[in-house]
């Protein structure tokens, strides 16, 4: 049975994000973009383009534009592509990349945000975290919201297997299955708005500096939650 849209807002209030620690001015400027949108943004193309959008990135890579600034793209370190071509149904890495790529990604609980957070790849690095209200974002992008029961960038831990159905809207994400096999917490691993969120601001209500260990600073807050 999938979940009904204020089932899922209730169920999941929050959403969060996590990037990198100085991208909190270019995505109050151009709003939270995914990888694909950032690349249009700022006009890269050809060979340098296909190795950001189409490859893995084992490190993160920064950008710049003469009008736009400086942004960041993030890594990909908790997938590497020997286990990701064990686990793709139907499809190439090439295209699972892309895919990826092309959405922005939150976490529905700060369980998972704090599990990536503490990871061995992230602890010893500070990084920007915006909290969103679910309900305001997913009722202006619903058409864009597609939901996953599994972190789709990471196949370390018995790497689950993913393809073309991973990502469902929440009319069609089985969500009552999930929910008997993990419980109400984990029936949801994602929330991916495909392109991006440029409007982001709006919805925003919390924005922190955040590192393993030690206390949150905060860079935004808005005044009424």
């Amino acid at each position: 049975m999938a979940v009904s849209v204020n089932g899922l807002c209730e169920r999941f209030p929050r959403l969060y994000h996590m990037a990198h620690a100085d991208a909190w001015a270019s995505i109050s400027r151009h709003g939270l973009l995914s990888t694909t949108a950032l690349l249009d943004l700022f006009e890269i193309q050809g060979r340098a383009r296909e190795v950001l959008e189409s490859h893995h990135r084992p490190e993160s890579v920064a950008i710049e534009h003469p009008r736009h600034g400086r942004a960041v793209i993030r890594d990909q370190k908790p997938m590497s592509e020997g286990a990701l071509r064990k686990c793709l149904d139907g499809v190439t890495p090439r295209e699972w990349y892309e895919c990826l790529n092309g959405k922005v990604f939150f976490w529905l609980s700060a369980e998972r945000l704090e599990r990536l957070l503490t990871a061995r790849a992230y602890r010893d690095t500070a990084h920007c975290v915006l909290t969103a209200k679910t309900a305001a974002l997913v009722g202006r992008h619903l058409g864009r919201i597609t939901l996953s029961p599994i972190n789709s960038g990471s196949t370390i831990f018995n790497p689950q297997p993913r393809g073309r159905e991973t990502f469902l809207p929440p009319g069609k994400y089985p969500f009552r299955e999930w929910e008997e096999r993990r419980g109400g917490r984990d029936a949801v691993a994602e929330l991916a708005v495909d392109y991006g969120v440029p409007d982001i601001v709006d919805f925003v209500l919390r924005v922190e500096e955040r590192r393993a260990g030690l206390p949150p600073r905060t860079l935004y807050q808005r005044d009424v939650q």
